[in-house]
């Protein structure tokens, strides 16, 4: 199985997420260079925080055009809780800031949209319903419990989302769009449900 690049942007602890690698025998390493993404056989953007300020030093760090060279090319890439959100046109997060444009659609502010008595950020554990079987879920079961933490969601990405979690309305968990997948949840906080569709993620 070929290396795994974690990209390394200044905007998230990656100990978890390479812990997790390691405990299912990926071989992975953390990138900070744009030559480190050209050689790794998939990559993982990882992100947690303000989309404005991630979208900044991923483009400062020189990751972005990488990023999006290797993307383009078909190289699998996934994107977790911010860094999926990155994966979109834009966010309105504190103004309206342009993202990756690799899958269409908006990231939106949760609290507008929730009835009554829900909580900002949806923080914990969550049903993960499969809309379209994939190859991320093939030793997933929908229904199956994975963590959150967030306060904005993708909206506007109904062709291209394979899983929902409900938090008063459909909460966007995964997409995809050709080799490039999402995932608004944590699958290394996830327990065993988060490391199967890491390990799939592996073998993608």
């Amino acid at each position: 199985m070929s290396m795994l690049a974690i990209i390394d942007y200044g905007v998230g602890n990656l100990f978890s997420l390479a812990s997790s690698l390691k405990s299912l025998g990926v071989a992975h390493e953390i990138a900070t260079r744009p030559e480190q993404l050209r050689s790794a056989g998939r990559i993982i953007l990882p992100g947690v925080g303000a989309f404005a300020d991630a979208a900044n030093k991923l483009a400062e760090s020189g990751m972005r055009e990488a990023l999006l060279e290797e993307a383009r090319g078909g190289k699998p890439l996934l994107g977790i809780c911010l860094g999926m959100q990155l994966l979109f046109d834009r966010s309105f997060e504190y103004g309206e800031h342009e993202g990756l444009g690799l899958i269409p659609g908006e990231v939106c502010p949760l609290a507008p949209d929730l009835p009554a008595g829900l909580k900002v950020p949806h923080i914990g554990w969550n049903r993960l319903e499969i809309l379209r079987d994939d190859p991320l879920f093939r030793d997933f079961r929908s229904g199956e419990h994975v963590y959150y933490v967030h306060s904005y969601y993708a909206r506007n990405c109904a062709r291209h989302t394979l899983a929902v979690s409900d938090y008063g309305v459909p909460v966007t968990g995964v997409v995809r769009r050709g080799n490039v997948y999402g995932a608004q949840f944590h699958p290394e906080k996830s327990g065993d449900a988060g490391l199967r569709l890491l390990n799939a993620f592996a073998s993608i």
